[in-house]
């Protein structure tokens, strides 16, 4: 379970340890003065020797640590060095429960079907995917969990409170958390036609907020959230044919605040895309190392795979058409119909077909995004795209620059009209697909969630580039030199 507070040892205040050759030196003083107590003089230049002895015992003796705060879960690193915490520290609400632990309640992890179970399993990573043993090697499979795709909410909460930049003083803090699950909270009623219960929670997060000081201060402009959900389903429209989702993101008081969300608004710079979670999370250095060179070496018989299933309710599902043309390719596609395996959180069949993959195709979802873009390229696949809108515009933090040097774009119109998926990959040559896939291999730790709390060593994975990078934003808006410099909540 997700931790919702942190615990300090029993006593922050610990007393000075005497120097261990204190009482040595105080012992044979008291036993001297006993002794020469007869001659005043000589007690006097005893008594003189002495005090010189403690004084320079005192003055040379390395001074005692201070006490360090603990968190539980494993406590963040004691000692940081000068730049690790250059931008500024962040620091996270304590929220009333019903914001965020409350959210989680009422969850059965046996229903596959029920999109917001998993997400409780270990602090938001979920089960261990033990399916995946018979195909990962070494320990590997022991980093691999069923993750929920909309969990970034409870990791990036649990992964704050652990953080190595975090800061219990608000007014030492550049930027200021708001820990509130709103994905989970306006998920639980999404397919419900009642407005104000998708909004209840954001209204009343919204009042709790504005009450306190540092938020009232900037007017939230140095505030940040995460929203597990695209950002569409927190934009509804006052169009009463345009009622799905939350109005959350359009209500005043949000207006200032950064918010990480797996799929960005366009031109709307307060939305940071974010990558989804997938079901990768490495404990240390050498499992990101191991995972690599896993991938990398893994033997691809397929030139190409589509992981998805047809949306009967869209008019020219291009997805569907995809499905038919894979079915018909079939010596070159491998085609995982998720209208007929299970394809939730992560399966083994559709982990086994993108490693056995050179490229995935990677059309719309529901959306422009979807999360098989990065458990393609956590498998070391090279992402065919059909929308620039799918990642190009989306995660610029996180993606390679050079979208050609990393990935193959071909325009679906084109495909519809008759150009060959096929042709366009076969035309690439065995160095070319070399270079993309060593090039989406070294971007698979930017595009990760690590699974200790700290995070990892000597790589920094998406949670530490979000953070990392909206602490640089705040601290450049104060400075006068950021997007948002001037007045609070006018965009330059």
């Amino acid at each position: 379970m997700l931790p919702m507070s942190f615990n300090h040892p029993s006593s922050q205040l610990q007393t000075l340890n005497k120097p261990k050759n204190f009482q040595l030196i105080r012992n044979a003083f008291l036993s001297i003065q006993a002794r020469i107590s007869v001659h005043p003089y000589l007690c006097l230049f005893t008594s003189f020797l002495f005090i010189q002895a403690l004084v320079f015992l005192i003055t040379h003796t390395a001074p005692p640590s201070l006490p360090i705060r603990t968190f539980n879960p494993p406590p963040v690193a004691a000692v940081l060095s000068p730049d690790e915490c250059r931008s500024g520290k962040v620091y996270v609400y304590d929220l009333p429960p019903m914001f965020n632990k409350d959210l989680l309640a009422s969850c059965d992890d046996l229903d596959p079907w029920n999109w917001q179970c998993g997400i409780i399993s270990n602090d938001g990573y979920g089960r261990r995917a033990t399916e995946f043993v018979g195909i990962l090697p070494g320990n590997l499979a022991t980093t691999s969990y069923r993750t929920n795709q909309f969990s970034s909410e409870v990791i990036f909460h649990y992964r704050l409170l652990n953080y190595k930049c975090r800061t219990l003083d608000p007014e030492s803090a550049t930027a200021f958390y708001i820990p509130f699950y709103a994905g989970l909270a306006v998920g639980k009623n999404l397919w419900r036609n009642d407005t104000k219960m998708r909004d209840w929670h954001c209204e009343m997060m919204l009042r709790w907020v504005l009450n306190q000081t540092y938020y009232q201060r900037a007017n939230g402009s140095d505030h940040f959230i995460t929203l597990s959900r695209i950002t569409w389903d927190f934009r509804r429209l006052t169009d009463p044919l345009k009622l799905w989702g939350s109005s959350f993101l359009n209500m005043p008081l949000m207006q200032n605040v950064t918010r990480f969300t797996i799929e960005k608004a366009p031109g709307d710079d307060y939305d940071v895309g974010v990558p989804y979670p997938t079901g990768f999370h490495p404990s240390s250095d050498s499992d990101v190392v191991q995972w690599q060179s896993f991938v990398r070496n893994r033997n691809r018989s397929s030139l190409f795979t589509f992981i998805g299933a047809a949306r009967g309710s869209i008019e020219n599902d291009f997805r569907a058409f995809l499905l038919s043309y894979c079915y018909n390719e079939s010596d070159s596609c491998r085609v995982v119909d998720c209208a007929v395996t299970q394809c939730s959180n992560g399966t083994s069949a559709i982990l086994e077909a993108l490693l056995d993959s050179k490229f995935c195709l990677q059309p719309k979802g529901d959306s422009y995004t979807r999360r098989s873009v990065f458990d393609c390229m956590v498998a070391g696949s090279v992402p065919v795209f059909f929308w620039k809108r799918t990642a190009y515009d989306q995660y610029d933090w996180f993606l390679p620059g050079e979208p050609e040097s990393w990935s193959v774009f071909i325009d679906h119109e084109d495909v519809r009209n008759g150009t060959s998926i096929r042709d366009v990959l076969q035309r690439y040559s065995g160095e070319e697909v070399r270079r993309m896939r060593e090039k989406v291999i070294e971007s698979i730790p930017r595009i990760v969630y690590a699974r200790p709390g700290k995070g990892l060593e000597g790589f920094r994975d998406a949670f530490d580039i979000a953070v990392e990078g909206v602490l640089r934003r705040f601290k450049e808006q104060k400075e006068g030199r950021g997007v948002y410099a001037g007045e609070v909540g006018v965009r330059r």
